[in-house]
């Protein structure tokens, strides 16, 4: 059983943070999520502890064997062979910035000296999302093989739209967002 780790790198836990993680949740199961690098005391806190083991140490020290990390700048792409080896994946809880600032490289890759590196392709996901394929990648599905929109436009009502600059999977012809995310997105 493979366990998902969500380092969690931003100066708190946002909504939008918490929206991600508890649909990470659904993705992979309670069980098999951890949250690490949580120094924060607060209700998110609280509500991400029903979803998820919270752990307040990085997993910079944990010392985890058979790990990779999912970083968007990796030389190698994960295959679903390759991804059958490992017990651990490790995701940079960020909320992306576009472009991109490469955050996973410098603030966990670099400090993972045992965990691999790969990427999942050129695009640039939410973690949510990241998650979402890596699993699909450990169940057998290859990359190659997964179709993808790399931007996707919110409509808010009649008149704005936000433009979300990442990468979805298209599951049923749809493009995969929580529906909680949506809900945020229009009500903010």
């Amino acid at each position: 059983m493979s366990i998902y780790i969500i380092e969690h790198l931003e100066p708190k836990i946002w909504e939008w943070c918490l929206i991600e993680y508890k649909n990470i949740s659904k993705i992979v199961g309670k069980n098999n999520l951890w949250f690490t690098n949580i120094k924060e005391k607060s209700k998110a806190l609280k509500e991400l502890s029903k979803h998820g083991k919270i752990i307040t140490k990085s997993v910079k020290d944990l010392n985890l064997k058979n790990a990779c990390v999912l970083d968007p700048e990796a030389k190698k792409t994960l295959s679903s062979k390759e991804a059958k080896k490992f017990d651990f994946f490790i995701f940079g809880g960020i909320l992306g910035d576009y472009p991109p600032k490469k955050r996973t490289k410098s603030e966990l890759t670099t400090h993972l000296k045992k965990a691999k590196a790969r990427n999942l392709g050129k695009c640039q996901f939410s973690t949510d999302n990241a998650v979402f394929v890596t699993k699909q990648i450990i169940l057998g599905k290859e990359l190659s093989k997964m179709k993808f929109i790399n931007e996707l436009t919110i409509k808010i009502n009649d008149i704005e739209s936000t433009i979300l600059p990442f990468c979805y999977p298209i599951i049923n012809k749809k493009p995969l967002i929580s529906k909680e995310l949506i809900k945020y997105l229009k009500s903010h």
